[in-house]
């Protein structure tokens, strides 16, 4: 896929799901689905301070993410990347409107803004540095 592609792959509709993979303390790998946002040539998305994937992005700040098309003739593309992590509650309030308008619909927004946008939350910014992308694999 050329860049432009790859970015509207992430951003299309309806949503996919990410994998995103982290780094255990022990070196093990941790991979947890995730809600997303793209913004630009970035990818922002919400987890708990103190939930292994955000005790792990705060050890370590390096990431993959990986978000594919499950049905023929299949897609997919891979983010490697640093994260910045932020927990201004008013950037938590935000992302997790457009997070929760985004999978759950513009009518259930405020909701999961109100929710996510609390003390104890993180607001995960990921800036590829590696993307990985095939489209029409089954093709």
């Amino acid at each position: 896929m050329s860049e432009d592609e790859v970015w509207a792959f992430l951003a299309a509709s309806p949503a996919h799901t990410g994998k995103l993979a982290t780094t255990r303390a022990n070196g093990s790998p941790h991979v947890a689905p995730i809600w997303y946002v793209v913004d630009d040539r970035s990818v922002v998305f919400e987890t708990g301070a103190t939930s292994l994937k955000g005790r792990n992005l705060r050890r370590d700040g390096r990431a993959a993410l990986c978000v594919d098309d499950e049905l023929p003739p299949f897609a997919f593309v891979i983010l490697e990347g640093v994260v910045e992590l932020s927990e201004d509650l008013d950037q938590l309030r935000h992302w997790g409107e457009v997070i929760g308008g985004r999978y759950m619909g513009q009518d259930r927004a405020a909701a999961y803004g109100a929710r996510n946008g609390v003390p104890g939350e993180l607001v995960v910014r990921l800036t590829p540095t590696r993307i990985t992308s095939a489209a029409d694999v089954a093709d």
